[in-house]
C-alpha cells in the first residue's frame, strides 16, 4: 500500500508508524465521536481523537475476551517514545492476567489508605476530643457538655469571677494532655499525669479522669481513630486509680433541728438573690449549677412548672411550689436571668450571680452549722423527704437523677401534677418544721417570715 502523503490524513483502517506529523493530521471523521488511530511499533498503543478535536495516547488489548482500554495521557504531554514505554508495560500487566484498571485502583487505594494511617497517626488528643464532643453532644445535657470542654480548657482568659483572685482562667486538669498525639496517650503517660494533677486539684481530676476513659472507649470504637489506640483502654489502670485517690464520702447535710437556724441566717442575707436562691437549692433538691442557669422563661406560671436544664437529661420539668414561686416573684428583673447580678457596666446584660460561698458560709457561722456544702443543701432535700416516706422515684424525679432498682422496682415517669401533690407536701413540712409561717395564698413576692419556733 503506498504510503499516504505528508498533507493527507492518516489511514485509519491500518497501522502506522506513529509520529508527530501523523497525530497533527489525524481528525475525526465527520458523524463519529471518536477515532482511533493504531502504531505498528507497540501492540496496542493508540491515539484517540474526539468530534472536538483533543488527541490522547491510549492502551486497549483483551482480557478473558472482553477489551480492555486504559487512557496513558494527552499527546502534548506525553512523547510518542513514553507512551510507547507505557503501552508495553501495560501489555505484561495483561499477559500475567491482570486489569491494570483495577492493578490501579487498588494501588490508588493503597495509597488513600496509607495516607489515612499517617493522618490518623498525627491526631492530637484535642482533635480527637472535638470530634467526640461533637458526636455526643447531642446525647448530652448542656451543662454536662459544658463540663467537657471546662475541664479541657487552656485557661488564661481574662475573668472577674471563679478565678479565686488570679484575675485569669486556669487551665482544666486535660489541658497538658491536649497537645499530644492520640497515639502516645500510654498508660505510662496517663498514670504520670493522673499523679500531677491529684497533688493540687483531686476532685476535678477524678473527674477528668473519668471522662478520659470514656474517650479513649468511643475511639476504640471508629475506624478512624482505632487504630492508634490499645485494644485495653490505656486510661484503666489501677495506678492512676491509686493516684487520684478515692472520693471522700460527704455526709453534709441538714438535720430537722437544723432547720430554724439555717432558714433564720440565710432570709437575713442583704443580697435578695442569694437569699432565694439558697432557699431554692434547698426546696427543689437541683443542683446548684441548673438553679443558677435558671431564665425566667423557665417559670411557667399558667401549669405552676419549673423547667430545670438539667446537667445530665438535658431539661426536666418539676413543680413550681408556692413558696419558691413567693421567692422567686419577689426578685427584680434584671434581664433574662432569675439570680441576676447587679449590672456593672451601662449597656451590658446583667450576668447570674456567682456562687455564693463565702455568704452561705457565714450565715451557716451565724447558725452554728458547721461543714455544709451546696450539695449538701442537695443531699439534704432528699434525708428530709425520708421523714414523710416520699417514694424514691418521686424524688428522684424532681433531683434529676434516676433510682436503682432496689430503691423502686418499676421507675414510673410522673405527670407533673402528681409531682405537685408530693412536692408540696415537702415543702409545706420543711416550712412547718423551720418555722416559716407563709400563706399561700397570698400574692406572689409578699412573704412574712418568721423563724423559730
Amino acid at each position: 500500500m503506498a504510503r499516504p502523503k505528508k498533507t493527507e490524513a492518516p489511514d485509519l483502517a491500518e497501522r502506522v508508524n506513529l509520529t508527530a506529523g501523523a497525530i497533527e493530521r489525524l481528525t475525526c471523521p465527520p458523524g463519529k465521536q471518536q477515532a482511533f488511530m493504531r502504531d505498528s511499533e507497540a501492540p496496542g498503543l493508540r491515539v484517540r481523537v474526539t468530534a472536538a478535536g483533543a488527541k490522547s495516547f491510549v492502551y486497549e488489548s483483551k482480557l478473558n475476551r472482553q477489551t480492555i482500554r486504559r487512557t496513558i495521557g494527552d499527546v502534548k504531554a506525553w512523547s510518542i517514545e513514553q507512551a510507547r514505554t507505557e503501552a508495553r508495560r501495560l501489555a505484561v500487566v495483561l499477559d500475567g492476567g491482570q486489569d491494570p484498571r483495577e492493578l490501579e485502583r487498588q494501588q490508588q487505594a493503597d495509597k488513600a489508605a496509607a495516607k489515612a494511617v499517617t493522618a490518623v497517626q498525627a491526631v492530637t488528643v484535642a482533635e480527637a476530643w472535638a470530634a467526640y464532643l461533637a458526636d455526643r453532644r447531642q446525647h448530652w445535657g448542656e451543662r454536662h457538655y459544658q463540663d467537657h470542654e471546662k475541664l479541657a480548657r487552656a485557661g488564661g482568659e481574662a475573668a472577674k469571677r471563679g478565678t479565686r483572685g488570679r484575675g485569669v482562667t486556669i487551665a482544666g486538669p486535660l489541658h497538658p494532655l491536649m497537645a499530644m498525639r492520640l497515639r502516645d496517650l500510654t498508660s505510662p503517660v496517663i498514670e504520670a499525669w493522673a499523679a500531677e494533677q491529684a497533688k493540687t486539684r483531686p476532685t476535678p481530676a477524678r473527674l477528668s479522669w473519668r471522662l478520659l476513659r470514656a474517650l479513649l472507649a468511643w475511639c476504640a470504637e471508629h475506624p478512624q481513630y482505632a487504630a492508634v489506640v490499645p485494644a485495653q483502654n490505656p486510661a484503666k489502670t489501677r495506678r492512676a486509680r491509686e493516684a487520684l485517690g478515692k472520693a471522700g464520702v460527704k455526709q453534709d447535710a441538714l438535720l430537722r433541728e437544723q432547720l430554724p437556724a439555717w432558714f433564720a441566717a440565710v432570709r437575713n442575707i442583704g443580697n435578695p438573690a442569694i437569699s432565694a436562691y439558697l432557699q431554692t437549692l434547698l426546696l427543689t433538691g437541683a443542683r446548684p449549677g441548673e438553679v443558677l442557669a435558671m431564665r425566667w422563661k423557665d417559670i411557667n406560671t399558667q401549669w405552676r412548672g419549673l423547667t430545670i436544664r438539667d446537667k445530665v437529661e438535658g431539661e426536666r420539668v418539676i413543680p413550681l411550689t408556692p413558696y419558691v414561686w413567693h421567692l422567686l416573684a419577689a426578685l427584680p428583673r434584671r434581664g433574662e436571668w432569675v439570680f441576676a447580678g447587679a449590672v456593672r457596666e451601662p449597656g451590658k446584660a446583667a450576668q447570674p450571680i456567682a456562687k455564693p460561698h463565702h455568704a452561705h458560709a457565714t450565715a451557716c457561722k451565724v447558725a452554728a452549722i458547721e461543714g455544709l456544702t451546696f450539695h449538701g443543701l442537695r443531699r439534704s432535700f432528699k434525708s428530709l423527704t425520708e421523714w414523710l416516706e416520699i417514694p424514691a422515684g418521686v424524688v428522684a424525679q424532681i433531683q434529676g437523677h434516676k433510682p436503682s432498682a432496689t430503691a423502686e422496682k418499676h421507675y414510673t415517669v410522673r405527670p407533673l401534677d402528681l409531682l405537685r401533690v408530693h412536692h408540696e407536701r415537702i415543702e409545706a413540712w420543711i416550712l412547718e418544721q423551720a418555722g416559716v409561717q407563709f400563706d399561700a395564698q397570698a400574692a406572689p413576692g409578699a412573704l412574712r417570715v418568721v423563724a423559730g419556733k
